[in-house]
């Protein structure tokens, strides 16, 4: 499967943006989905995930509450909804796919830039 993010962009803190990943190749409907994000220098770090059979939701603390993953598999895309963004939030989004999380299919990342 391929994936493909887009929606990053630069914005100022407390501002919402919403991140996509259109699958393309196989249906994700059978695949946990999520979102990791890196920073340079830094480990790569899990945002949020969701998983295919009951669509449960999952979340780093750093996210939680201001982040919400969504999936539509008639679409073939997972979202990530990003309000009151912060400064931290700063960095290279990549989707993410697998029959477990974290799986083995990886976008090409989206960047995100909230400015102060």
């Amino acid at each position: 499967v391929q994936l493909q993010a887009s929606g990053g962009g630069s914005v100022q803190a407390g501002d919402s943006l919403r991140l996509s990943c259109a699958a393309s190749g196989r249906s994700i409907s059978s695949y946990d989905m999520g979102w990791f994000r890196h920073v340079p220098g830094k480990p790569r770090e899990f945002v949020a995930a969701i998983k295919s059979t009951s669509s449960n939701e999952y979340y780093a603390d750093s996210v939680k509450g201001r982040f919400t993953i969504s999936r539509d598999n008639a679409k073939n895309t997972v979202y990530l909804q990003m309000d009151s963004l912060k400064v931290e939030d700063t960095a290279v989004y990549y989707c993410n796919a697998g029959s477990s999380f974290p799986g083995k299919y990886w976008g090409q990342g989206t960047l995100v830039t909230v400015s102060s």
